[in-house]
C-alpha cells in the first residue's frame, strides 16, 4: 500500500470519527493514530492531516458541489461514507493539482470498494467524473470527445 493510499484511508476514518463522533478534526486525528496507526510514517501522517483539515474546513463550499452533481439525491440522504469520500476527493481535486484527477478518482473508488457498497462505487464514480469535468472546464474543451 502506498503512503498516499494509506493516508487517504486514515483520513477517511478520521473524518468518519469527526462526522459521526462529533469531535474536532484534531481530536479525530489523534484518536485515529493512537488507536490504529501509532507507528505511522511522518509523511503519511502529514498528508492525512492535510486531507482531514482541508476537507473539514471547506465543507460549506464542497457540499453544494456534491448536491449539484448527485442527481436526485439530497446530501443528508447519502451514506455517511459516500459523503465523506466525495468530500475528501473533491477537496483533493481542487487543492492538490500535482495529483492527477484520475488518480484521485481511482483512490476514491478504492475507498468506496473497501468501506462502502457496490452502489457506492458507481455513485462515487459518477459524481466525481462530473465534478472533474466541471473543474477541468475550459482546459478540457480543447480536447476531442472523451
Amino acid at each position: 500500500m502506498s503512503v498516499r493510499h494509506e493516508a487517504r484511508t486514515a483520513a477517511l476514518q478520521a473524518l468518519y470519527l469527526w462526522e459521526v463522533g462529533r469531535v474536532g478534526p484534531d481530536e479525530a486525528l489523534d484518536t485515529y493514530f493512537r488507536e490504529h496507526q501509532a507507528e505511522a510514517a511522518d509523511t503519511s501522517r502529514a498528508f492525512t492531516e492535510t486531507l482531514v483539515h482541508g476537507t473539514a474546513s471547506e465543507i460549506a463550499a464542497i457540499d453544494p458541489i456534491i448536491e449539484q452533481h448527485s442527481q436526485h439525491w439530497r446530501l443528508e440522504r447519502l451514506a455517511v461514507i459516500d459523503r465523506l469520500i466525495l468530500r475528501m476527493a473533491i477537496w483533493e481535486l481542487q487543492h492538490e493539482p500535482e495529483t492527477p484527477a484520475p488518480v484521485v478518482i481511482d483512490e476514491a473508488l478504492e475507498l468506496a470498494r473497501t468501506f462502502g457498497t457496490d452502489e457506492s462505487v458507481r455513485f462515487v464514480n459518477g459524481v466525481l467524473d462530473a465534478v472533474r469535468k466541471t473543474i477541468e472546464g475550459p482546459k478540457a474543451q480543447g480536447r476531442g470527445p472523451e
